[in-house]
């Protein structure tokens, strides 16, 4: 039997078939064999894969489908690529991931000397001793000379992590510890492959994406969400396999069923539609981010073809990709052909199962996306005990922060008028009741006098700006004028400390008074870093203004990712390191380990935010960005159990952050053989990041900023929400339309 009956799939792009497929067939397994893939013996007898089996799971089909419009040749590499790619996956399965054979120290020397034929410029490789390697040294020969040095090293990237990533699997395997979705979602998209896949899809179509806009949000999200439901799909045609047979614990249909407790069957329907929400935020980012990345980087003609050509050939993954996970006998898919879902009419016979236009589950996701109403009346969110192990320690010099924050706030302008809105952003009595001096003191607790001043003057200036874009440039939807006042402000950023502009008015002045005191003090590294962190921060909010000016709520997954930067997280955790700006090493920083460490503490921080500013910005400020209504909205349920579900997840990422200090970081030390200074640097910041948390978390419980009697005060009155924007129709002729879903 089925684990579970398949869902009904969004797929809006029929799937094509390459006609070179029976010469990739061919091709591939002649491949195969010669590389001694048909006959590499597993550990206690037999072998990973036969000829049979190669014949079973049909590459080649998938890569016809997947690269419907390139040549043969190019068809044959990429076949061998995914030969490799699925028998590295088997053979390092059948070795190292199996019950009776868990050898960690094995597998990470594997997976070291596998990495090292990928070489770079004039290096060679070493000689293979396995079938994987002998693939690998041979594609990596065949590909490389007709691809840049950037996408090179961008390939690179994406195989290490697919390899090497491979090591957590193995891990959680041995120690039975399953993920939490938002661990797991980071996790997935590293070591499942399809940010690889998206790589090879450059070379498919032949055009490269140009390397100015490689690390460009639109880019990202276009790769990420591509991954993203690459792999969710996969988890659902492989459950059985990997779950039910194998023994795997890293799949989302399992992570889904713990975290939320629910039936196989429930969690699979919730999987698939968070699978619906990343494929349309990649048609959303395609349509609206794409075509101003272009006008602001002026991309020439054949460069903006060239990404169009590749945005359509990881579409052509997407449906090609369903088609074979539909057809081929490693999945289960015996119950796709018995489903009912509404879809269009199409051809039948191959390609039915992805030519089937279906759109229900997203015609169904889109309308709630976009029809919900701002500024209704939610009332006070009454907070369950939020799960936090860490103290609380406070600074001396609170006291003397407070009475010089005010006077530094007054000379900045913070509380005159602004000629956008006709009054001020705050008023005096407002800005003593945020309380930012009472916040700095938690997280930098050991600060001088004159440290815990500048800290408390960034948190003023940061929380400044971040209610002066919605209010200046939110209601009047001016997203152009937004970007030319983000623009404007880097210029008071100068990497070398030096002269900036005339500041124009309040925002302009804290930055430049905060700049001059900040970064003379910091080291190159550093001054980028903090200067990143910044721009991040402020870009960010352009990203909100668009979601606003299309009153859409965000995807659940680009919410969370982009909710880092929009809360200042990286900046606010460094107001804690003015005093001393070490720079962790970037191979160290750019590990699983550092990376899972301060995204769990950064998830905590926002959604301690979230929680407490609830009403402050559904109700008043008509916002669509908070974790609360973006779980209402993705799972059709009322605030109460979406607020349930936040709990819960801050608390699994706390105990996935213990987790980490316990287990990881010491491992970390060991595994690269860290001197003490730089252990005592790495555990210092973890040490930080919980003053962090549990600073933020106090600070919210005692801010006047989100009370519900402070909100009375602060809007005696409510907005007038017949003068808001709408993402729905009005005018003659429009009274009867409605947005959503039929109650049936």
């Amino acid at each position: 039997m089925q684990a579970f009956r398949l869902p009904n799939f969004y797929m809006p792009y029929p799937a094509r078939l390459n006609p070179n497929l029976e010469r990739a067939r061919e091709h591939s397994t002649a491949w195969a064999r010669e590389l001694g893939m048909l006959d590499a013996p597993k550990p206690g007898g037999g072998v990973v894969w036969t000829e049979e089996d190669l014949l079973k799971h049909d590459y080649a089909l998938m890569c016809a489908y997947t690269h419907p419009d390139c040549d043969g040749p190019a068809l044959d590499l990429i076949t061998d690529w995914y030969v490799w790619v699925f028998f590295f996956d088997d053979h390092f399965l059948e070795h190292f991931k199996h019950a009776r054979n868990r050898d960690l120290g094995g597998a990470q020397a594997y997976l070291a000397q596998l990495e090292r034929f990928m070489t770079r410029g004039k290096e060679e490789s070493p000689e293979p001793t396995n079938p994987a390697e002998a693939g690998l040294k041979d594609l990596w020969a065949r590909t490389t000379p007709a691809m840049t040095d950037a996408w090179r090293t961008r390939f690179i990237t994406s195989t290490h992590n697919l390899m090497v990533e491979s090591m957590w699997e193995l891990i959680n395997i041995d120690i039975g510890r399953i993920a939490n979705p938002i661990e797991y979602m980071h996790m997935r998209r590293r070591v499942g492959g399809a940010p690889w896949s998206a790589n090879l899809v450059e070379y498919a179509v032949g055009a490269e994406i140009p390397a100015n806009l490689a690390g460009t949000r639109p880019m990202e999200v276009l790769s990420d969400t591509f991954s993203d439901a690459v792999h969710l799909r996969n988890d659902l045609f492989s459950y059985q396999r990997e779950v039910q047979e194998e023994g795997e614990n890293s799949n989302a249909v399992l992570v889904f069923e713990r975290f939320f407790a629910c039936s196989t069957q429930d969690a699979a329907d919730r999987v698939n539609d968070l699978l619906t929400s990343r494929l349309q935020q990649f048609e959303n980012t395609a349509l609206t981010e794409v075509p101003p990345l272009f006008v602001e980087h002026a991309v020439p003609p054949n460069a903006q073809l060239g990404v169009a050509a590749y945005v359509k050939g990881l579409q052509d993954w997407q449906s090609g990709g369903h088609e074979w996970h539909a057809r081929s006998s490693r999945y289960m898919n015996e119950s796709l052909k018995e489903s009912s879902a509404p879809s269009l009419p199409g051809p039948k016979g191959i390609g039915i199962s992805a030519s089937s236009l279906s759109f229900g589950p997203g015609l169904r996701g889109h309308a709630r996306q976009h029809a919900h109403k701002p500024f209704q009346p939610v009332g006070h969110l009454a907070l369950p005990d939020l799960y936090m192990p860490y103290p609380i320690q406070t600074s001396p010099h609170l006291a003397s922060a407070r009475r010089y924050i005010v006077g530094w706030a007054r000379s900045m302008g913070f509380f005159d008028a602004v000629p956008e809105i006709e009054r001020g952003v705050w008023d005096e009595p407002r800005f003593v009741g945020f309380d930012f001096a009472h916040c700095a003191a938690m997280i930098h607790a050991k600060a001088t006098q004159e440290q815990l001043h500048l800290s408390s003057d960034w948190l003023a200036w940061g929380t400044y700006a971040d209610d002066y874009y919605p209010m200046v440039f939110g209601a009047s939807r001016n997203l152009a004028a937004a970007k030319a006042c983000t623009v404007r402000l880097a210029q008071f950023m100068p990497l070398d400390a030096g002269a900036t502009p005339e500041p124009t008015n309040p925002l302009e002045r804290g930055l430049a008074n905060l700049w001059q005191r900040t970064a003379g003090r910091m080291n190159e590294a550093a001054r980028k870093a903090f200067r990143k962190a910044n721009e991040e921060m402020l870009d960010s909010w352009l990203w909100e203004l668009a979601n606003q000016a299309q009153h859409r709520i965000p995807d659940p997954i680009d919410y969370v990712e982009m909710r880092r930067k929009t809360f200042g997280s990286e900046l606010t955790v460094s107001l804690a390191l003015l005093d001393h700006f070490e720079v962790i090493p970037a191979e160290i920083r750019h590990t699983r380990v550092m990376r899972e460490l301060e995204t769990a503490a950064q998830d905590y921080a926002c959604f301690t935010n979230d929680v407490f500013s609830y009403q402050k910005e559904i109700e008043y400020e008509g916002e669509v960005h908070n974790i609360v209504l973006v779980v209402e909205n993705f799972l059709g349920i009322d605030r109460w159990k979406a607020l349930d579900i936040v709990v819960r997840l801050m608390k699994e990422r706390m105990q996935q952050f213990e987790h980490i200090v316990k287990n990881d970081l010491p491992a970390l030390f060991d595994d690269f053989q860290l001197d003490a200074p730089l252990r005592a640097l790495l555990q210092g910041h973890a040490d930080h990041l919980t003053s962090w948390m549990s600073g933020i978390l106090e600070w919210h419980r005692r801010c006047a900023r989100y009370s519900e009697a402070g909100l009375r005060r602060t809007y005696r009155s409510k907005p007038d929400t017949s003068k808001s924007f709408s993402f729905l129709p009005s005018g003659l002729g429009t009274a009867a339309v409605r947005i959503g879903p039929r109650a049936d």
